[in-house]
């Protein structure tokens, strides 16, 4: 159901925007020192601590000016080899990352927090390119997350100083409140009035591409090339960090990832799970908060797999990273958690890091972060009946019956002085997940500006030659209708 409300300037509530544990936390002093660590100290830093790395080319890249992939979130998992070299391996990277509502206050005389932020120092910039034939409102639109999504509106209208439309746009909605005439994006307003939009925050996950066009003269933030170019597309994502990393070899630079085989059919994933030792992941490359990933230790896993029915044609397989005793067998050998601080039980459980980071005037800066465990404690040896998704799986969205969103933030860790410590991460493991956030943000930038030509038309045969996958090609929305 299509909602529609205005947003007023001065109408900005926190504890509305927040969880409530959230609201009422102290952040880390690690954290904040962290935050407050200028871009020449990071450089310095990594550069002591990995003599191979080239300054000027992470200078380079950390000042890269986004042009579409401006506002990311990754999803790094805190790993270690069998001789105990410790890394943050990208899982994914996010073109519309919720995590302002996990991030307690760096500064309590601030209420707006990283929200602010975000919309001063990336999304009011993002505006000053805006056509000037193009007239009309702001708004945000959305299809989960409300709680972070009129948080934005909000904060928008205040620094914007103007009315927000906060619209609801949901994949299949029988009446959207959002459509778009001439490239220009209308919005359905409060009083069931169509108003133009000349710039739009977009927070729309679930398969964006097949409402919102590719060529928008509406600026959106992030337009939809950033989804497919890997924000929201796991397949184009992996080819994007291979390529990129073939430019930062020499460099001494890497985007860590795990082993990964693209364009792989459903009938060929028993192959790769067997190539890779019995334990693996197989992800649908479109899906996201949690769903369409399919962690795989045991036949009955697999079987299981293999007996559901899928909208789309093309998969990607990747190596399991788990217990030192059951991970994925790839070229440079295993990998596996380093999970949390055992508990008073003696229990460790795997913990992911999400770090959001964005396009600003002195570069890509992070904005916030936050940590989710999985349900279940890591075990050292798998057996029939095993279920490793509740080992290993650590989103913490899940859609309930009537199709709508929840969260189990009892697995939410915050970057407070209570949660953190249980991480086991210290300063440099956060320098190491912002560089590597950065990295794979810069790839997937760099794969949008790929596949538009010089004209600013959209390669569409480029792009079905990166992901050839007829299901999700006829969902595209090209052209402005």
């Amino acid at each position: 159901m299509a909602t529609s409300k205005t947003v007023q300037p001065g109408e900005f509530e926190a504890h509305l925007h927040w969880y409530p544990k959230a609201l009422n936390a102290t952040i880390h002093p690690m954290i904040n020192f962290f935050l407050s660590l200028d871009q020449e100290r990071i450089i310095t830093r990594y550069c002591h601590m990995h003599p191979q790395v080239n300054g000027e080319k992470l200078r380079e890249i950390l000042n890269h000016k986004a042009k579409y992939f401006l506002w990311a979130g990754a999803d790094l998992l805190n790993v270690t080899s069998a001789s105990g070299k410790r890394q943050m391996v990208v899982i994914e990277n996010n073109s519309c990352p919720s995590g302002q509502k996990s991030m307690p206050l760096i500064d309590d005389n601030q209420e707006q927090g990283s929200y602010r932020l975000l919309i001063e120092r990336t999304f009011k910039p993002y505006l000053k390119g805006l056509r000037k034939n193009i007239k009309g409102g702001l708004a945000v639109i959305y299809d989960k997350n409300p709680m972070e999504t009129s948080g934005y509106a909000e904060v928008i209208a205040d620094v914007m100083q103007e009315p927000v439309h906060l619209v609801s746009y949901h994949d299949n909605d029988p009446n959207p409140s959002v459509t778009f005439e001439d490239g220009v994006m209308q919005i359905k307003n409060d009083q069931g009035e169509w108003v133009p939009i000349r710039a739009a925050f977009r927070y729309v996950t679930q398969k964006p591409w097949n409402r919102l066009p590719v060529h928008s003269k509406t600026k959106i933030l992030n337009p939809i090339v950033a989804c497919l170019a890997g924000g929201r597309n796991k397949m184009v994502a992996a080819k994007a960090y291979d390529i990129f990393n073939a430019e930062l070899e020499p460099h001494g630079l890497m985007i860590n990832t795990p082993e990964t085989i693209w364009d792989v059919s459903k009938n060929e994933v028993p192959l790769w799970v067997k190539k890779m030792g019995g334990h693996a992941v197989v992800k649908v490359p479109y899906s996201n908060a949690g769903q369409g990933v399919y962690t795989i230790v045991n036949e009955e896993e697999l079987e299981a797999f293999m007996e559901m029915e899928f909208d789309y044609d093309l998969f990607i397989v990747q190596s399991l990273i788990g217990n030192s005793n059951w991970s994925s067998i790839t070229k440079s050998g295993k990998l596996y958690h380093v999970g949390t601080i055992p508990n008073q039980k003696n229990q460790t459980f795997v913990a992911d890091i999400r770090m959001m980071v964005s396009s600003t005037e002195k570069g890509i800066r992070p904005l916030c972060t936050y940590a989710r465990r999985a349900e279940k404690p890591l075990i050292d040896n798998i057996t029939n009946g095993t279920n490793s998704w509740k080992m290993l799986g650590t989103n913490l969205s899940f859609k309930k019956e009537d199709g709508s969103w929840g969260s189990d933030t009892n697995r939410l860790v915050l970057m407070d002085r209570r949660d953190f410590n249980k991480l086991g991460v210290g300063l440099d493991d956060l320098i190491e997940a912002y560089i590597q956030t950065v990295l794979s943000m810069v790839a997937i930038d760099k794969m949008a500006q790929t596949l538009f030509n010089k004209q600013g038309k959209f390669r569409m045969k480029l792009f079905k030659s990166l992901n050839d996958d007829l299901s999700l090609l006829d969902e595209i929305m090209v052209k402005n209708e």
